[in-house]
Order: C-alpha cells, then sequence, then structure tokens
C-alpha cells in the first residue's frame, strides 16, 4: 500500500512539473526609488538594459526618480527619455522627490503644485503610457465631479487604470513626506483634493475588479503608508482594507521606504510588494499565472549596492 501511495503521488508530482503554463501568464517589472546620486545613473541605463533583455510585458515604476538636486525641467525631460527607452510599456506614477520635496532648498526651493503641474505636462500629456510600446490607459483627467466642497479641484491625469489578461492595474498620486499635508493651506488644499480624487479612483478600480472575467486586483503607490511618523494616509489605508470585497487576490505596490519585502501587512489579506530603492539598484519581476494557486510570484533582481560617500 505504502509503493502504489508513492507511485500515485510521484505521478501527481510529475503531471504538476509538466503541466504548462497558462494562456493568461505574463510578467511585469517593479521598480522606484532610484536613481538618487551619480554613481546610481550610471547604474540605471544599465538596469533599463535588463529589464528591457527579460522582455516583461510592461513596468511599473513607483516613483522617487530623483534624490537630492533641483527639480529642474531638464531632470523631467531626461526622465521622460530614460522612462521611453523601456522595449515595453512603462507606467510611472509621481513620487514625494518629483514635487512635494522640491520646496526644500537643497532641491531648488521650488513650488511644488507648480512642479506637480509640470510633471503632467512631461509624463501623462494623454492617455498611454510610457515606453517604446505604448499601453492605453484609462486616466482620471476629467474634473472631479461632484467637486469637493470648499475646493476647486482639477484634474489628475496621473492616475491610471488598465486591464491586462484579467487583471486589473490602477495607480493612485499618494507620494511620501506626508503626502504634502502640513506645509502651508495651498498644499493642505491641494491635498483635500487629491485624496478625493484617488478615493474615488480605486473605488472605481474595485468596482471593476468586480466583473466576472477580473481574476485580480492590483494597486500601486508611491508612499510607504505605514510611516510612523505620518497620519496623514489613515483614510487610504481604511480603504484598501475594503478591497477585500471583490473575494479575488489583491496585490498592494509601494515604495518610498526603500526596502524590498513581499508580505501581509494590512488586517484584509492583501499581499503588500515593496521595491527595492537606493542605495540597493534593482528590481523585481512579477509573474502572474493563473496556473499558480497564489497568482503572483516575486523574483527580485538587486543589481548593485551602491553605498552612500
Amino acid at each position: 500500500m505504502n509503493l502504489l501511495m508513492a507511485l500515485v503521488l510521484a505521478a501527481a508530482l510529475a503531471g504538476c512539473a509538466t503541466r504548462p503554463p497558462s494562456p493568461d501568464r505574463f510578467t511585469f517589472a517593479v521598480l522606484g526609488d532610484t536613481p538618487y546620486n551619480d554613481a546610481e545613473e550610471r547604474e540605471f541605463p544599465l538596469l533599463i538594459d535588463r529589464i528591457n533583455a527579460e522582455n516583461v510585458d510592461f513596468t511599473i515604476h513607483v516613483g522617487d526618480f530623483k534624490g537630492g538636486g533641483d527639480c529642474s525641467d531638464a531632470l523631467y525631460a531626461k526622465r521622460r527619455a530614460q522612462f521611453d527607452s523601456f522595449t515595453t510599456p512603462l507606467v510611472y506614477t509621481p513620487g514625494d522627490n518629483e514635487w512635494t520635496d522640491c520646496r526644500r532648498p537643497y532641491m531648488g526651493s521650488m513650488d511644488p503644485l507648480e512642479r506637480l503641474a509640470r510633471l503632467r505636462t512631461v509624463f501623462f500629456a494623454d492617455r498611454f503610457s510610457l515606453g517604446r510600446q505604448r499601453l492605453a490607459t484609462e486616466a482620471q483627467d476629467a474634473c472631479l465631479a461632484p467637486p469637493v466642497s470648499g475646493c476647486g479641484c482639477g484634474a489628475y491625469p496621473e492616475n491610471r487604470s488598465w486591464e491586462f489578461r484579467g487583471v486589473r492595474f490602477v495607480t493612485l498620486n499618494i507620494p511620501g513626506s506626508h503626502n504634502n499635508v502640513g506645509f502651508d493651506a495651498a498644499s493642505d488644499a491641494e491635498a483635500v483634493c487629491r485624496n478625493e480624487a484617488n478615493s474615488r479612483w480605486l473605488g472605481r478600480a474595485v468596482e471593476a475588479a468586480q466583473a466576472p472575467g477580473v481574476k485580480a486586483l492590483v494597486i500601486a503607490i508611491q508612499a510607504n503608508p505605514w510611516d510612523p511618523k505620518f497620519a496623514a494616509y489613515k483614510g487610504f489605508l481604511a480603504q484598501m482594507e475594503t478591497t477585500t470585497r471583490i473575494a479575488k487576490p489583491v496585490l498592494f505596490v509601494h515604495g518610498d521606504s526603500h526596502t524590498y519585502r513581499v508580505d501581509y501587512p494590512f488586517t484584509a489579506p492583501i499581499r503588500r510588494l515593496e521595491t527595492f530603492g537606493s542605495p540597493f539598484v534593482g528590481w523585481v519581476k512579477v509573474t502572474v499565472d493563473p496556473a499558480v494557486h497564489d497568482l503572483f510570484v516575486f523574483q527580485p533582481h538587486l543589481q548593485k549596492l551602491v553605498p552612500p560617500r
């Protein structure tokens, strides 16, 4: 009997080993919080080359494409050209270093709201992704309706959503540095509008993910919303806990604290992926395969550690 059971088990394992991948299987890359300095600037084109060599279906950059230095138009143009050098589509969501932190003296003492407007012009002028191949996305590019009481809220074209082989993706402009809250009245008003826009956009994505043909939902932002110093993300975290009502896998992707990890920090069964960040120049390859029980498989690629001088 033991021999018979062993043979049955061996046959089952062999069947699993030879089972072909699902035709809906695909891969995407996640990176962020790089490059931050001259050494990482030299590594960044090599990182792009390696992602291109992997032939992923698309890439998500979760923001903070710079460290110190000013938030110049020249830098934005350089990053746009680099993002467009990805062979397959790249979807980018802004980080704090690109706009909220531009007010800091060591970043040029620039107006963060003006810099956000410029980011929208450079990176989000239409409804397509960046990259040599362009992915059609949905964009939150209409003014909020109904409007937020007391605030004249505009459009948020940086917020994107798309569906790829039965998986719904959504990006939200939720940066670090306290989500641009607590600096001045203009920034606080901006955050009120953007928080409402993000909430509506996420709610819309959750509704779309409830469709019968959708297998999972992936949500990407820049900030680490559990940063103990800040309370500006409580509303977002509370809304995230409700996303599991779709009764399908939910993956939350972010950057900001520069620590690669895959875990379950929510009360609800939501998996979190945080990608590498400076001084680690790296990225994560995510395989989505409906034939795999957990759906998402993560493969970290640490290219180089660039110690600060």
